[in-house]
């Protein structure tokens, strides 16, 4: 039998934990090792007890929950982190990726979103809620028409449009080199030129694009 995932749950809300819990104690192939009241106290639990995946929320006291992810992800970059919020808010999504968070979702998503993230973010994958993709799709192409501006993603060539939703799913360069069985060089010299063609900055925005375009969830 496969190993669990084990989950550190991260809120303030008991009540919140304790739902949580119970839906997540019920899946066979997921574990709840841990809670977490503060995001102080979710940063030396995930030192404490390295799970797999952090469900965590964005507004904690002592320390938020996009600090606290970005304290954990600077000592234990394979921890998946998806963040809980009630914001349907683009900055809050964008600083949340940008800690290293590798799901969002909104916390009346079904349970559905829920599982899914975890596995995703379990996977080393992304995953956005339906309703956060479709927020952030929508004032993309409000942005665009402001600015008389046309969506680059034309100017990919078929190569750069593979590696752009592998590196998007969470995919780490050696990794797209050896699934297109291509050099680690070749990768990060595709990765450059999709980042200059669709002027983004990091792995972030990128990820940020891919959802907006949704090329991934």
């Amino acid at each position: 039998m496969a190993e669990k995932i084990r989950i550190l749950l991260a809120d303030d809300h008991t009540v919140l934990r304790d739902g949580l819990r119970a839906l997540l104690e019920r899946q066979a192939d997921m574990t709840v090792v841990g809670e977490a009241g503060d995001g102080r106290e979710c940063v030396r639990l995930a030192a404490e007890l390295s799970p797999d995946v952090i469900m965590m929320d964005v507004a904690m006291p002592e320390m938020n929950g996009i600090e606290a992810a970005r304290r954990i992800l600077g000592s234990a970059a394979e921890i998946g982190i998806v963040m809980l919020s009630m914001h349907q808010d683009e900055s809050y999504v964008l600083r949340s990726l940008r800690a290293g968070a590798r799901g969002y979702l909104l916390k009346d998503s079904p349970r559905e979103d829920v599982l899914a993230a975890i596995r995703a973010a379990a996977a080393g994958r992304s995953f956005v809620s339906s309703r956060i993709s479709q927020m952030l799709q929508s004032e993309y192409v409000q942005q665009l028409e402001s600015k008389g501006l046309e969506d680059s993603y034309e100017l990919l060539t078929d190569r750069e449009r593979e590696i752009l939703q592998l590196l998007a799913e969470g995919k780490a360069n050696k990794e797209v080199a050896s699934l297109l069985n291509i050099s680690l060089t070749t990768v990060e010299t595709h990765r450059g030129h999709i980042l200059q063609k669709l002027s983004l900055h990091s792995t972030a925005d990128l990820i940020l694009y891919a959802v907006r375009k949704r090329i991934i969830n």
